[in-house]
C-alpha cells in the first residue's frame, strides 16, 4: 500500500503571537500557508478558522506555536520546507523563536486518508526526543524507509 508522510513541528516563540515582535512572521504566515496549499504534493494540515493553528495551544504554553501537515511524498515535503518561499522565512527563525535543543520536527508514515491527531503528533514528538529516528518517528536527518506493508509514494 502507498502511504504518506506526516510531519509536525514546533517553535517557541519569543513574545507572544500578537507581541510587536512577532509581527514580521505574522506578516508572512498567510503567505507560507497558502505557499503549502498549494504545493505539489501537499494533502492537509492542521488549521482553525483562522486558517492556521498559531491560536492552539496543545502543550498549556502560549508560546510554543504547533504546525501539523500530510504530504504525498518525502520528496514533495523537502521541496516546501528547504526550497519554496518557506525556507526564505525559516533562515529568519532567530528574529521570532528561541533556540529548541530537543528535536522540534517528527516525521512518520502514514496510510492515505488517515488524518493525523494532535495527540498523535505530540506522541510521535516524545518519542523521537527520547529514542531518536526509529521506523516510529524519525527526523529529516535520518529519514526511515515506511515498514512492512506501506510504501513510499514516489
Amino acid at each position: 500500500m502507498k502511504c504518506h508522510i506526516a510531519q509536525v513541528n514546533i517553535a517557541r516563540a519569543l513574545a507572544p503571537i500578537d507581541d510587536p515582535v512577532m509581527a514580521g512572521f505574522v506578516a508572512r504566515l498567510d503567505d507560507i500557508n497558502a505557499v503549502a496549499d498549494s504545493s505539489p504534493g501537499f494533502v492537509w494540515r492542521l488549521k482553525t478558522d483562522d486558517g492556521n493553528a498559531t491560536s492552539l495551544n496543545p502543550y498549556d504554553d502560549d508560546h510554543i506555536l504547533f504546525n501539523m501537515s500530510v504530504w504525498a511524498s518525502i520528496d514533495h515535503l523537502k521541496h516546501f520546507v528547504y526550497r519554496s518561499a518557506h525556507a526564505q522565512v525559516m533562515r529568519q527563525r532567530k528574529n521570532w523563536f528561541e533556540h529548541i535543543r530537543d528535536p522540534y520536527t517528527a516525521l512518520w508514515w502514514i496510510e492515505p486518508g488517515h488524518i493525523p491527531t494532535i495527540a498523535e503528533a505530540k506522541e510521535r514528538l516524545a518519542y523521537l526526543r527520547l529514542y531518536g529516528d526509529t521506523e516510529f518517528a524519525f527526523s529529516f536527518a535520518r529519514v526511515i524507509h515506511p515498514p512492512g506493508k506501506l510504501q513510499a509514494v514516489e
